[in-house]
């Protein structure tokens, strides 16, 4: 495999615009690259997130996995081209169905959880907060009729974040930890 990457350094953003994948300039602050850098550093925080598992190794390979697809539909982003699409329903469905397998070891949701407990579901709840606002800049590329959006890509991330939150649940079950739970006002 030829290098990818012989010069870190271009100097061509230096007055505040950036390559797309097609060649295309853009200024940093467009919101095609506000959803790149959300969906970089939702990945990031799924690295720390895999870092920290301990008695929760069965969620490692799962999220490895989504690690790669959340790369891929990076390269959707930044390509930005109807004829260039990876994300399909069958990574959705990959979350799905990993979503149902776990959620059927737990107990039943009886009231909202707040993000807490050991620290390897603290970063699963903070992984689970940037994906939503992934998911809401992609949202926002996908309503805007002058931009294309692959739609799988905008319902991928809606399933990856439901994935976080069942994943947070399963690593306070097995970390032998407690669910914080919202207590409305009047009950505090």
């Amino acid at each position: 495999m030829p290098d990818r990457l012989n010069q870190i350094y271009t100097r061509s953003g230096d007055k505040g615009t950036t390559a797309l994948a097609n060649g295309t300039r853009v200024s940093k602050t467009a919101h095609r690259i506000e959803v790149l850098g959300t969906v970089d550093e939702l990945n990031s925080c799924i690295g720390v997130m895999i870092a920290s598992l301990e008695r929760t190794q069965e969620l490692i390979p799962i999220f490895t996995t989504v690690q790669h697809q959340l790369f891929d539909l990076g390269g959707e982003i930044a390509i930005a081209d109807k004829s260039y699409t990876v994300i399909e329903q069958s990574e959705i469905e990959y979350l799905e169905g990993n979503i149902d397998r776990l959620n059927q070891q737990l107990p039943p949701l009886k009231e909202f959880i707040l993000p807490g407990g050991p620290m390897a579901a603290c970063h699963t709840h903070l992984a689970r907060s940037i994906c939503r606002r992934a998911e809401r800049h992609i949202t926002t590329l996908l309503l805007d009729k002058n931009e294309f959006v692959n739609p799988h890509s905008a319902a991928y991330l809606n399933r990856l974040s439901d994935l976080l939150f069942v994943a947070s649940r399963i690593i306070v079950l097995r970390q032998g930890g407690k669910e914080v739970l919202w207590q409305p006002r009047d009950h505090r």
